[in-house]
């Protein structure tokens, strides 16, 4: 059973995630715009099209970038004298308050940029943008006389005030959203190294161990105590599969808050409260509930229906504190939006498989009190045994 709900949750997942997986070959433009070359952009949703036209210096371009609201902005820029943002020259392009689209050039000379308009390194023809189903898309000609057909490249989104750009996020993505483009050949290189990368390694790799400890193996923990208990075949092998996926939960979850601690180390003057005291009460909450693997009273103690008690309301609250903190790590790293949504139908899987097993568990019950009734009854005992309902007719 354990292997087919694992089975269940990783199709569930990977569906959701080829669902909303794109890539730019399979793209058709309106209009009869065909361009000969495109490249998956590695963050931030985004695809660039092109044509290129070596003799002439020119290249007729197509950026897009997906999953967007209309009260962000979308910009695609080249460096022609550096990496990153600033140097870059870039197209914008937002949907103003009234409905309208405006698109322009901005060259940007510092990290405190507005975007103002204003002319760029190389002459930029047919600008215009369009916005649809959650898509920006920018089209413009770029002569580049002085460029090799190597660029550097930056995209980038960010949220609007009134109707004009601000600040973009500092973190996960947006930081990561440059590299190198080969106009003629379509190879692209990856994003600036150094100690920006290796922070946004450790932010990774916490949002995904603490995702899959708290977020994934906690619930399924939950799971197994619940529902497999019912049947008799699973005894006693449901505890140790409990105790297996709660301590595989634990011991991810205690090495994704190292990485956490870590992270904070290096970043002095960002603090994020909520998160962070939301990730200490479910550290102790979830110390206590793996103790108790070890240390509860036995079934015939007088304790034991407390213990139950708490048990149960510290296993849930952990859980619930879990998901609310993962959606809070998502809002900080923003990370592409696969991601959660993949999480999301990671978190209806289980939903579903829970309400499932809950209907079953309770046909097994009745049906099992429905059995046994009319044995009870000639017993005397009015349907119960000498020591009330029976462990396994209990839901």
């Amino acid at each position: 059973m354990m292997l087919t709900i694992l089975s269940f949750i990783l199709l569930f997942s990977l569906h959701i995630y080829s669902s909303h997986a794109q890539s730019c070959a399979t793209h058709n433009f309106t209009g009869n715009r065909i361009f000969s070359h495109c490249s998956d952009l590695p963050n931030l949703n985004s695809f660039l099209h092109w044509n290129y036209d070596d003799s002439a210096k020119t290249v007729q371009i197509g950026y897009r970038h997906t999953g967007v609201a209309a009260t962000r902005w979308v910009a695609w820029a080249i460096n022609p004298t550096g990496r990153g943002m600033v140097g870059a020259q870039a197209l914008v392009a937002f949907r103003k308050s009234d409905g309208t689209m405006r698109a322009y050039t901005s060259p940007v000379s510092s990290y405190q940029t507005q975007l103002a308009e204003g002319d760029l390194s190389f002459p930029v023809s047919d600008l215009s943008a369009t916005y649809a189903g959650n898509e920006y898309t920018i089209f413009a000609t770029l002569k580049l006389d002085n460029l090799t057909s190597t660029v550097n490249q930056v995209w980038q989104e960010g949220p609007l005030s009134g109707d004009s750009p601000a600040r973009h996020p500092t973190t996960g993505a947006n930081v990561q959203s440059t590299g190198n483009l080969n106009l003629l050949s379509g190879q692209t290189g990856g994003t600036t190294t150094g100690s920006v990368d290796s922070r946004t390694k450790k932010k990774n790799i916490h949002g995904v161990l603490n995702s899959v400890s708290w977020g994934i193996l906690l619930p399924i923990g939950a799971i197994t105590a619940r529902y497999l208990k019912v049947f008799p075949a699973a005894d006693p092998a449901w505890f140790y599969l409990h105790a297996l996926f709660q301590s595989s939960a634990y011991i991810t979850g205690v090495a994704g808050w190292a990485t956490g601690l870590q992270l904070g180390s290096q970043s002095a003057g960002i603090t994020y409260t909520a998160h962070r005291i939301i990730g200490i009460v479910i550290f102790c909450l979830a110390t206590l509930q793996v103790s108790a693997l070890f240390l509860r009273p036995k079934k015939e103690h007088k304790w034991r229906l407390y213990w139950n008690i708490y048990h149960h309301f510290s296993g849930y609250s952990v859980i619930v504190l879990s998901i609310v903190n993962i959606f809070k790590g998502f809002d900080i790293l923003h990370p592409d939006q696969k991601w959660r949504r993949s999480y999301v139908g990671v978190l209806i899987g289980l939903a579903a498989l829970a309400a499932i097993l809950e209907v079953y568990t309770w046909y097994v019950v009745l049906k099992r009190k429905k059995s046994s009734h009319p044995d009870k009854i000639s017993n005397g005992n009015n349907g119960y045994n000498g020591y009330g309902a029976g462990d396994q007719d209990r839901v």
